[in-house]
């Protein structure tokens, strides 16, 4: 390690959260404050508060950015993770084209729907068919967004319909393969009993749906595409935030 390195903070992962943190803070700064990221060396040099005023303003500010760090670190680590991932989608996506990644679709959902008619009654099979629509449209608009959409497309369309994309094949290949229920369909009704018991309680929500559904059948396809749009968005911001702080190459 060069002593320039050194003298900037050290190499490895203390040096790298570090930094991140410093880039968090800086940017956190200039919401209020100028010349606060990334102006160490500039000709003008960081803006320092002058008046007392200013410092009581200037330093309130500053630690109320550390406390928010606390939360949003973590976060960005979630956020660089699933940037990783995201690019192995999004080159699986490049190679394919928006063409022959909706054919894929097609073919993979075709299959399951065919499956479903030769194993399941006709409301089953109904269900799986739009359910199969749903995905494919779903594979299609996220590879759409992703490749002419910008950031705030991403986050709000491609991310939440990559997410429907991935979380409706397992689900289906459920409905139509009984051995695979132990596997994807039993862990989904327990989490959604948890989410009844402890998230969906709000207003009681969780009493409302649980007079009005019943979690059986393609309901378990209609419960993940509702997850997959709010996780979508989460981990879109993430992945934002992430961005914010080590820009992608």
């Amino acid at each position: 390690m060069s002593a320039r390195s050194r003298q900037r903070g050290g190499g490895g992962v203390v040096g790298a959260i570090r930094t991140d943190v410093q880039r968090l803070h800086g940017a956190w700064m200039e919401l209020v404050f100028p010349r606060q990221r990334g102006r160490g060396h500039s000709v003008m040099g960081k803006w320092k508060p002058d008046t007392l005023p200013q410092r009581i303003g200037y330093h309130t500010w500053s630690s109320l950015g550390f406390l928010g760090l606390l939360l949003l670190y973590p976060l960005t680590v979630i956020g660089l993770a699933t940037r990783f991932y995201a690019a192995k989608l999004d080159s699986t996506r490049t190679r394919l084209g928006i063409v022959g990644v909706t054919a894929m679709a097609v073919v993979v959902w075709g299959t399951l729907t065919v499956i479903a008619h030769l194993r399941l009654p006709t409301e089953a099979v109904i269900a799986i068919a739009a359910a199969s629509s749903v995905a494919t449209v779903s594979t299609a608009l996220a590879a759409i967004t992703s490749k002419f959409g910008g950031r705030l497309t991403s986050v709000l369309l491609a991310y939440p319909f990559a997410m429907t994309a991935l979380f409706l094949p397992p689900v289906v290949a459920a409905l139509v393969t009984p051995s695979l229920e132990g596997v994807v369909l039993e862990p989904s009704y327990d989490f959604a009993v948890w989410a009844l018991d402890n998230v969906l309680y709000i207003g009681d929500l969780n009493e409302y749906l649980r007079a009005n559904y019943q979690l059986e059948g393609a309901a378990y396809a209609a419960m993940w595409v509702g997850i997959s749009f709010p996780l979508g968005w989460f981990l879109g911001i993430v992945i934002a935030l992430a961005n914010l702080v080590r820009p992608s190459r």
